[in-house]
């Protein structure tokens, strides 16, 4: 989609700090290879998507082996590449999306994370760690530029820290239940709402 051009440039824009890796780099095999599955999952999901699903940053476990929003290697489809060495074969998160966008109705969402790289435990990249506020801000020029490329009318985060994170960055968006820490169930049926609204 030539018309992604500005959110591949506002992506690589997007600075690293020393305790966040960079999932999309084009100056490394796992960087191309996650840049590719995007781009696949983009133009596969993006046109016709009136919703966009943003989580706070991606997760060890899934986005940062697959380069596929909410997508670990057991949701990982046969239209995409898969990594030769991923650091986890799943993630519950995951599972709990691909499980509830399987009854949405209508043009699927497309799936994003407020701060596009993986934030992680100084010295231990298979953690996870919130998002500085400036690095939310430095990604917010992404989901805008998303936002806009994709003509999306409406934002929900997954989650009241990507709400904040959204909110921090001028983006309105309603909430659901992040599926983590036992809320799968209220997830799903807060989505599924959305879906018929």
């Amino acid at each position: 989609m030539t018309e992604l051009d500005g959110f591949w440039a506002a992506l690589d824009a997007v600075p690293v700090a020393a305790d966040a890796e960079a999932l999309y780099s084009a100056g490394t095999a796992e960087g191309v290879l996650r840049r590719e599955n995007l781009s696949r999952y983009l133009d596969a999901v993006g046109p016709g998507a009136d919703t966009l699903l943003v989580a706070e940053a991606p997760g060890w476990r899934g986005m940062t082996n697959t380069g596929v929003p909410f997508t670990s290697m057991r949701e990982l489809g046969p239209q995409y590449l898969v990594p030769p060495a991923p650091t986890a074969p799943w993630e519950a998160s995951s599972r709990v999306v691909h499980a509830a966008l399987a009854e949405w109705q209508g043009p699927l969402p497309v799936a994003w994370a407020i701060f596009p790289h993986h934030p992680f435990v100084p010295g231990d990249r298979l953690t996870n760690r919130t998002p500085r506020p400036a690095e939310v801000r430095a990604g917010a020029p992404v989901a805008l530029e998303l936002i806009a490329a994709l003509g999306v009318r409406r934002v929900v985060a997954v989650g009241r820290k990507a709400q904040g994170a959204l909110a921090s960055a001028g983006i309105d968006a309603v909430a659901v239940r992040h599926p983590a820490q036992g809320g799968a169930r209220q997830f799903t049926e807060q989505v599924l709402a959305l879906s018929r609204a």
